[in-house]
């Protein structure tokens, strides 16, 4: 369902291993926002819901939920790392439109009204 390079894998457990919280794990969804109508989600969870689609990807344990799995079915996520930095990127093959930003996106069924974008991508 969600593709995640090895790369980003390594990026993520790194971050995993510098919080104290035991038996976190990836959570990915999205919600409605952003200037194309949906925004991604990411960040660490330990707390799984009766909804929750559960994969394991290099090892690592991601948990989607239920009404995001349709927006994130085929995605991809990788981390680019360049000499200013580096950050999660994201390939989705469900957006019609995508964000300059690259924070949020429009899937084929959306009618909603975008928001303005503020160029700030929260991972």
């Amino acid at each position: 369902m969600v593709n995640i390079s090895e790369t980003a894998v390594d990026k993520i457990r790194e971050m995993l291993a510098s919080e104290e919280t035991p038996n976190l794990f990836l959570r990915l969804g999205v919600k409605s926002g952003g200037c194309s109508g949906f925004s991604y989600g990411m960040g660490f969870d330990d707390k799984e819901n009766a909804d929750d689609k559960i994969f394991e990807i290099h090892g690592l344990k991601v948990v989607v939920d239920g009404d995001s799995s349709k927006y994130l079915f085929g995605v991809e996520i990788d981390f680019k790392d360049t000499g200013m930095g580096g950050g999660f990127t994201i390939d989705n093959p469900n957006a019609v439109a995508s964000c300059g930003c690259g924070s949020s996106f429009k899937p084929a069924d959306y009618e909603g009204t975008p928001e303005p974008c503020d160029d700030k991508v929260e991972v």
